[in-house]
């Protein structure tokens, strides 16, 4: 006993030693090795990261992540790689690199095995061309260098304590916001493949693509092997399972990063899991109804996305979505009348993710509430050309169902019987059409939403479609009737169309509508959008009749009343208001009296007719004819210019969700090639581009995409300007012009300072003074901002000065300096005819000749638009000017240099550089 006890105390004495030696060596290691460790830290920084590390202060402990000895770096912040380096990549209140002890205590360098993240910020960023802000390791140049070098980062694990995760991907249009975010990742990451296990939990997942949210707020539990090669930048997923709020999802596939882009191999799936297990991963909105809602049911759901990703080739991998429910069950808010065996069998693809190929496969959708059923099928392939075949058959309570589905912010009504199957080929430029037999029916329909206190009631319906050979010209679009009551006012409509190749109709409408009370009953709150259409016409005839002008076959008549009604079309960047229009149509003709009318800034008032407006509306070939006369007070011609928006993600963060900003870029006025108008104006006041034009009269045409103005006369800096014009656009981006302009006896000085296309051309009246009268012909191309392109200018004419006076102008100050003759400076001239051609960027002069201070000069040549001279002079000098000095003045209107003699080489030498 007694010596057991000896060894006994040996043993603890020898524990507690070595205890106390190693907690001695926990707190002091770190003072001892501080140098070491810091110096290491920083080497590794500087040799393995391509981008600025900042922190406030560091402390080395066993402590902080006991039991390993770690480095922590307080306030931590990494910047991103080229093109986000002045962005942060990582901000944290503290990251830690643990250190092995044996590569400290007999390494020749220290190893890092460890990192731990704490409240951490990671903001990942990739910009259209897939640059990516999270390249900032530094990789070994040669396969030499990774065998010799003694690698300082040898990871085994990796831990993330309440972090947030922003990812924003412009190249794809992903973008995902990760919040609460816990993670444990064990593996030997040193390696060039490695297996990595890991462990993962967040507390709130948003995932948005192309700004719309597929999950928001969502819980995620995860266990994940991924395996890892480093050298191919590979990631195979191979066993990861995911719990999204209740539901379990199987997640397997693979991502490599490409030079510009990735390759992908993603499936996602969950098989037989309980409906409602299925919800709870949905957005918020649907939790809200799953409170409420009984579900059964089983359901299988399958997504793969596989193919590469690389955005400057426009390639975008595949989108497969396969999903089914099998004898499901829905009661919303324990209603009477359950919906009960549901089955929905739909598979959809979209090849690279181009949504003109889609493919639709909706096998079977059936339900059953009482003796209420439906029952479809549908299966499409592509958008503008579809191969459709497709089988619906419904005999339903919308009001039941309604109340099934618990539908909110909605309350219909009606009975619903529909019968309708289309199968064969949708292809409108070659005039095919799906052979079709529908026929729908709605009675006593209802409904009310909560945006609008006040239901559509009394909807009534039946329509039919029938096409028996496939073709448009056999199709056939019968509803009689179709009507509805709102606020009181009975709405009816009858229409009878048949043979769309060559539209037959018969169309009766009448009634009043208040749009801005019917669209309250559909929109969000909060919008403001008026109108108001009374209506009681007749249309009946066909589009060939009204295209070739047999009116004594149509027969529209009836009045047309509208006000504050917003028209929008692809062809303006604005919306046009129509305040007031009472229409009145006689055949093929619509005639309207006192319309007023705003479009942004500018007013209109007009009286006329338009022609052909149901082949118009009906067909893309229609062309809208017409004559009126309008009058307004104000027009801003800049308002009418094209624009294109590019829609730019803003950055989603835990407070606030996603929003779109509009950058616009100009284009030009685009003239519609479908119109056959002519317009007889007046117009108080036109600002265009920077001109000020008042009292403006004329006539316009508009016909096949070209604008023809006709004897317009107008106002501009006093002077009388009468012109003619043609203009047509190419492009959004371009237009051609060809114009003839005349002005009589215009300010040079106010020339210069109010009209800037006058400053552009003629750059050397900056200092003049006097009179100018101008008739000249120019045409050209214009750009996105309705301005001239130089080198496209042609043109002639002449320019009359009168009165001139030229201070500091240096071409002659030059002159006076090279020939000692001072009264050459600020020249004062009586009256002088300029004639002058433009081509190539060039202004060519015809010889003119004047006097003044007794020298009568003789010039000719060239000076481009940009200010280069090429310019001959003769000199007469004084008292008649026989005797002359030749002259030849280059350089630019700034610099302007000048040689005595005829130097015809230096002429040609000129010639050539400003060419």
């Amino acid at each position: 006993m007694s010596s057991l006890k000896s060894i006994s105390l040996k043993v603890l004495k020898y524990l507690g030693i070595t205890l106390v030696s190693l907690l001695a060596f926990m707190f002091i290691a770190p003072y001892v090795f501080a140098d070491k460790i810091n110096t290491e830290i920083k080497k590794i920084a500087n040799e393995k990261l391509n981008a600025k590390l900042d922190y406030s202060e560091s402390n080395i402990s066993f402590f902080n992540h006991f039991p390993s000895l770690t480095v922590g770096l307080q306030q931590f912040k990494l910047s991103g790689s080229a093109p986000y380096e002045n962005e942060k990549l990582i901000t944290a209140k503290e990251i830690a690199f643990g250190i092995n002890v044996s590569s400290l205590l007999f390494g020749k360098s220290i190893n890092i095995d460890k990192i731990f993240v704490s409240e951490a910020d990671i903001n990942v960023k990739v910009n259209k061309e897939g640059l990516a802000n999270y390249n900032v390791y530094k990789a070994n140049t040669t396969q030499k260098e990774q065998k010799s070098e003694d690698s300082s980062l040898k990871l085994e694990k990796i831990e993330i304590r309440n972090s947030k995760i922003v990812y924003d991907d412009l190249s794809t249009k992903l973008h995902f916001d990760i919040f609460g975010f816990e993670y444990l990742g064990k593996g030997d990451l040193s390696k060039a493949v490695f297996d990595l296990y890991s462990k993962a939990k967040i507390e709130k997942l948003n995932i948005l693509y192309e700004n719309e949210p597929y999950l928001m707020n969502k819980k995620v539990n995860a266990d994940l092997i991924t395996k890892v090669n480093v050298n191919s930048l590979s990631f195979i997923f191979e066993q990861n399972d995911l719990k999204i709020n209740n539901l379990l999802v199987d997640f397997k596939g693979k991502f490599d990063f490409l030079k510009e882009g990735y390759n992908m191999d993603f499936i996602l799936k969950t098989t037989n899991s309980n409906l409602n297990d299925f919800f709870t991963a949905f957005p918020p909105k649907f939790i809200t109804w799953l409170n409420k809602t009984e579900l059964k049911g089983t359901t299988d759901f399958l997504l793969t996305l596989k193919g590469n990703y690389i955005a400057s080739d426009n390639v975008a991998p595949a989108l497969n979505l396969d999903f089914k429910i099998r004898d499901g069950f829905v009661n919303y808010n324990k209603s009477t009348n359950p919906i009960t065996h549901l089955n929905l069998d739909i598979a959809t693809k979209v090849p690279s993710l181009d949504p003109n190929l889609v493919i639709v496969d909706l096998k079977n959708l059936s339900l059953k509430m009482g003796n209420d059923y439906l029952k479809t099928k549908i299966y499409s392939t592509g958008t503008t050309i579809a191969q459709v075949d497709a089988n619906l058959d419904a005999k339903i309570d919308l009001g039941k169902l309604n109340q099934a589905l618990g539908i909110p912010e909605i309350e219909l009504k009606g009975i619903l019987i529909t019968d309708a199957k289309a199968k064969g080929l949708f292809d409108q430029k070659k005039g095919v059409f799906p052979v079709t037999n529908a026929k729908i029916e709605l009675k006593e329909g209802y409904l009310k939403t909560k945006f609008y206190p006040n239901p559509i009631t009394n909807i009534q319906l039946i329509a039919t479609v029938s096409n028996t050979k496939g073709t448009f010209d056999d199709l056939k679009v019968i509803t009689k009737p179709a009507q509805f009551t709102f606020e009181g006012n009975p709405i009816f409509v009858d229409a009878d169309l048949s043979n769309f190749k060559n539209l037959t109709y018969d169309i009766k409408a009448k009634g009043i509508l208040d749009i801005a009370k019917i669209y309250k009953v559909f929109a969000q709150e909060g919008l403001n959008v008026q109108g108001f259409i009374k209506a009681d016409l007749h249309l009946k005839g066909n589009q060939s009749d009204a295209e070739k002008g047999r009116y004594s076959k149509l027969h529209n008549i009836g009045t047309l009343e509208i006000r504050n009604i917003n028209v929008i079309t692809q062809y303006l960047p604005k919306n046009f208001l129509i305040k007031q229009g009472i229409f009145k149509f006689n055949q093929d003709k619509m005639n309207f009296k006192t319309f007023l009318a705003s479009y942004g800034e500018s007013d209109f008032k007009m009286n006329g007719y338009f022609q052909n407006i149901f082949n118009f509306m009906a067909s893309k070939n229609g062309v809208l004819r017409g004559a009126f006369s309008f009058n307004s007070n104000f027009i801003n011609a800049d308002e009418f210019m094209s624009t294109t928006n590019n829609l730019v993600p803003t950055t989603v963060t835990e407070k606030t969700s996603s929003s779109k900003v509009n950058v616009a870029s100009k284009g030009v006025i685009v003239i519609p090639p479908n119109l056959d108008l002519y317009l007889q104006g007046n117009a108080q006041k036109i600002d265009f581009n920077g001109l000020t034009l008042k009292e403006a009269k004329g006539a316009l045409k508009l016909k096949n995409g070209l604008l023809t103005i006709q004897n317009t006369g107008f106002d501009l800096i006093g002077c009388k300007v009468t012109m003619d014009a043609t203009y047509q656009n190419i492009t959004l981006k371009k237009a051609l012009f060809d114009y003839h302009i005349k002005a009589s006896e215009f300010d040079i000085k106010r020339a210069y300072n109010e009209v800037k296309l006058f400053r552009e051309m003629a750059s050397a009246a900056e200092k003049a003074q006097g009179i100018i009268s101008l008739d000249y012909n120019l045409k050209g191309r214009l750009n996105e901002n309705m301005e001239p392109v130089f080198p496209s200018l042609v043109g002639n004419g002449i320019i009359s000065v009168k009165n001139i006076k030229f201070y500091g102008l240096k071409m002659f100050n030059a002159v006076a300096s090279k020939t000692s003759h001072e009264g050459l400076k600020d020249p004062e001239v009586n009256k002088i005819d300029i004639k002058s051609s433009i081509k190539n960027n060039i202004i060519t002069l015809e010889r003119f000749k004047f006097k003044f201070a007794g020298f009568r000069p003789r010039i000719e040549g060239t000076t481009s638009l940009d200010g280069k001279l090429n310019i001959k002079m003769r000199l007469g000098l004084p008292p008649l000017g026989i005797i002359g000095v030749p002259l030849i003045i280059t350089g630019n209107k700034d610099n302007p240099k000048v040689k005595i003699g005829r130097t015809s080489e230096d002429l040609e030498e000129t010639q050539d550089t400003t060419d």
